[in-house]
């Protein structure tokens, strides 16, 4: 019987309360974050906080789980990349590793856990069809999933997305 500790999914949701503060801050910096020396300063003046104020609520719902990164969007084919959805099906038992193998490819730009036999999905990018092709078959090798379908992108389709919170 296999004593050791259970890991926790890295793709288990957490939980975390919203104020009437946070959530001003979390629409004003979804699409209009400043490109500004002191950026959260600004913030805080367009919300009536102060720069420390944001700073201190920004890195809470950074740890709480609610922001999982700030930065810029870009065009990827338009900068010469390609992008392709992967599916997988993982055992139960092997999430953790999977997920922790795939998220170390600095192409890899979602990773999602899903019901279905194809349980993880991630997208991919990078510059060659050939690159994410040998990435993808290093994956299989490292973690011992072979069920790993390459779905490239065909026509690409952006919508901009801001949630009101």
């Amino acid at each position: 019987m296999d004593k050791s500790p259970k890991k926790e999914s890295p793709l288990k949701e957490r939980i975390y309360k919203l104020d009437w503060t946070d959530r001003a801050i979390l629409n004003e910096i979804q699409s209009h974050f400043p490109i500004k020396a002191r950026p959260y300063r600004e913030i805080g003046e367009r919300l009536g906080l102060s720069e420390k104020e944001v700073i201190f609520r920004v890195n809470r719902m950074t740890k709480g789980g609610i922001i999982r990164r700030i930065g810029a969007n870009f065009n990827s084919r338009k900068l010469g990349f390609i992008s392709t959805l992967c599916a997988a099906q993982v055992p139960t038992e092997k999430i953790p590793d999977f997920v922790e193998a795939v998220n170390q490819y600095t192409g890899v730009t979602h990773n999602y856990e899903r019901e279905g036999d194809y349980n993880i999905w991630f997208t991919f990018i990078a510059e060659s069809q050939k690159l994410i092709e040998s990435s993808l078959k290093e994956i299989k090798h490292r973690t011992g999933v072979e069920n790993l379908i390459n779905l490239p992108a065909v026509n690409i389709f952006k919508i901009k997305v801001d949630f009101e919170v």
